[in-house]
C-alpha cells in the first residue's frame, strides 16, 4: 500500500497525536508499505519523524477552504499513486480529503484522537462526504460519534493507541537534586486542556501537611509563565518545577514515585500508557480512554477532573503505600504489555487498511 499521513499542526506543536502518527508510519514501514509524512516546513513532527527513518514531505495547509492548495494537492496525489490518505485536523480533510476525491485515491480516513466532531453540519458534510471511516483510539469517542446518527456502525473504528517501550530504561537520578524527596511526576503541553494549574493547587493542599513531595513537569506550551507564575503565588517554588519539553521522558518516568495525569479532556493519553509501561502506579483524571486504560484501583486511581482535593488525596494514598505502589505499577506494566503495545496497534491498522483498500477496489 502507498499511504500518506498528513498533519498540518503548528510547527512547534507536538503530542500524543503526532507520536501517534509517526509511530504509525514508521511500523507500516517496516511491513513493507511505501509511506510518507508530510506536515508543514521545520515543523517537530517532521524533525521527529525523520529521526525515526520516516520518509517526509512539506505540505502546507493553513485554512479550512483553499482551491488553488486542492488543486495542487490533487495533482500531488495522482502523480504519487497513493493508495490511502490519512488526515489528522479537520482542515486537513477539507482541503485534502476534497483533493483526494478529485484525484481518486481509492482511501481517506480522518485519524481523531480527540473529539474533533462537533454536531455542526460542517463536521457531518465533511466527514461524510470526503472520507471513508474514522479512525480513533477510545470506545468513548466511538460512542459520542454514535451518537450524532451519521455514521454507519462500521465507520468508526477503534485502534488502541500503542506504545514503544525502551528494552533499556536508565532511570534518572533525582536523589542528589531531592535528598530524601518523593517525586510525582507530570508530562505534557502546558496548554488548558491538560490540567496543571489544577495539579499545582493538589501540590498546594499537600504542601500544608506536609514537606517531603517535589512535584516535576515536562512540556512547554503558553501557558507556561502563568503557570509559573502560580507556582510563585502559592510559595512552591522550591517543590513544584516545570522543565520544559523533554524529548524522551521515559528516564524521568522511571525514576519518580508516582505519575500524575491532571488532564480536562484527551483522547487516550499515551503518556499514562508510558507510564504505566514503566512500573509506575498513576493518578489520572477520568477523561475519555482513562477508564481503558487504567483499572481504578488496580493499576492506579482515577479523580474526577478539575478537582485538586481528590488529586491531593489519590497522590497521598499512593505514595505514602508502598507495597500499593509497586503492585500498581506492575500490574500496569502487564496491562500495556498485553494490550497496547505499538506492534499490536499496527496489526489492527494495518488489517483495517488493507480491508479498506479491497473494500474499494472489489467490483460493484
Amino acid at each position: 500500500m502507498k499511504i500518506l499521513f498528513i498533519n498540518s499542526i503548528g510547527r512547534d506543536k507536538f503530542g500524543g497525536g503526532e507520536k501517534w502518527m509517526v509511530g504509525a508510519a514508521k511500523g507500516l514501514l517496516d511491513r513493507g508499505h511505501d509511506v510518507t509524512l508530510a506536515s508543514r516546513k521545520d515543523s517537530r513532527i517532521l524533525g521527529y519523524a525523520a529521526d525515526k527513518g520516516v520518509p517526509t514531505a512539506v505540505i502546507e495547509i493553513h485554512s479550512d477552504i483553499s482551491p488553488l492548495k486542492t488543486l495542487w494537492m490533487a495533482s500531488y496525489l495522482k502523480k504519487e499513486g497513493i493508495d490511502i490518505l490519512i488526515c489528522n485536523l479537520n482542515k486537513d480533510v477539507r482541503v485534502a480529503g476534497l483533493a483526494a476525491r478529485i484525484a481518486g485515491t481509492p482511501v481517506v480516513l480522518a485519524r481523531h484522537g480527540m473529539l474533533l466532531c462537533g454536531k455542526k453540519w460542517k463536521h457531518r458534510l465533511t466527514l461524510t462526504r470526503l472520507t471513508d471511516g474514522i479512525v480513533t483510539n477510545s470506545k468513548t469517542i466511538r460512542d459520542a460519534y454514535a451518537a450524532y446518527g451519521w455514521f454507519g456502525p462500521e465507520f468508526v473504528r477503534v485502534i488502541y493507541n500503542g506504545i514503544e517501550v525502551p528494552q533499556h530504561i536508565d532511570a534518572r537520578d533525582f536523589s542528589n537534586r531531592f535528598p530524601g524527596k518523593k517525586i510525582v511526576y507530570s508530562a505534557g503541553r502546558l496548554a488548558e486542556q491538560k490540567g496543571f494549574d489544577y495539579l499545582v493547587e493538589a501540590a498546594g493542599i499537600l504542601r500544608k501537611k506536609r514537606d517531603d513531595l517535589v512535584f516535576i513537569v515536562s512540556g512547554e506550551g503558553k501557558l507556561e509563565t502563568a503557570l509559573k507564575t502560580q507556582v510563585r503565588d502559592m510559595g512552591l517554588e522550591d517543590s513544584f518545577f516545570f522543565e520544559g519539553f523533554a524529548p524522551d521522558i521515559y528516564p524521568s518516568l522511571a525514576g519518580c514515585d508516582l505519575f500524575v495525569l491532571a488532564s480536562l479532556f484527551e483522547g487516550m493519553p499515551n503518556v499514562v500508557m508510558e507510564a504505566m509501561a514503566a512500573g509506575k502506579p498513576v493518578v489520572a483524571t477520568d477523561v475519555n480512554g482513562a477508564r481503558e486504560l487504567i483499572e481504578d484501583g488496580q493499576t492506579g486511581i482515577i479523580v474526577p477532573p478539575r478537582d485538586p482535593k481528590a488529586i491531593a488525596e489519590a497522590v497521598e494514598r499512593i505514595i505514602d503505600r508502598p507495597e500499593m505502589s509497586a503492585a500498581f505499577g506492575k500490574e500496569g506494566k502487564k496491562r500495556v504489555a498485553a494490550k497496547f503495545t505499538m506492534n499490536a496497534m499496527v496489526n489492527r491498522l494495518e488489517r483495517h487498511l488493507e480491508e479498506r483498500l479491497a473494500e474499494k477496489r472489489r467490483p460493484r
